[in-house]
């Protein structure tokens, strides 16, 4: 898991090589201005979800991970609570994997929690579990998924 401000990015992109594009795409677009759904950047390699979560608090939100998938995840409304737990310490170890999704859940809180502000970001790997949007309020939200190979 990394969390940085949006601003430190470029020091990232070494750790995989769709990262220089989505800090391409960064700079390029208005990510406040878009509308919320699926924007595909290339192919299936790399898509950007924008999405309206809703308020949710701890007890609601649910630790996940992906396999196929790295997680880059900014908020840009609010700002908004992120629950982390490594998944070699998530429960049940054997939760069902929903493939077509590529989303793993695990039952409980998370072990640990940070505020992510907007001009921040988190990247979220296969190996790590995560409960993100806790929030009061709701908020916009933009998830980059790059895929892992």
């Amino acid at each position: 898991m990394v969390i940085d401000k949006l601003e430190n990015f470029e020091h990232y992109v070494a750790l995989h090589p769709l990262f220089a594009v989505v800090a391409r795409y960064l700079k390029e677009h208005d990510l406040h201005q878009m509308e919320t759904g699926k924007q595909m950047i290339q192919g299936e390699e790399l898509f950007l979800n924008l999405v309206a979560a809703k308020p949710k608090s701890k007890e609601q939100a649910k630790l996940e991970a992906h396999r196929d998938y790295i997680d880059i995840q900014l908020p840009l409304s609010d700002s908004e609570v992120m629950g982390y737990t490594p998944t070699a310490d998530c429960q049940p170890q054997d939760a069902p994997f929903d493939a077509e999704n590529d989303i793993i859940f695990y039952e409980g809180l998370a072990e640990s929690y940070i505020k992510v502000k907007p001009g921040m970001f988190a990247i979220f790997f296969p190996e790590d579990g995560h409960a993100p949007a806790i929030t009061p309020t709701g908020l916009k939200k933009a998830i980059f998924k790059v895929k892992v190979n």
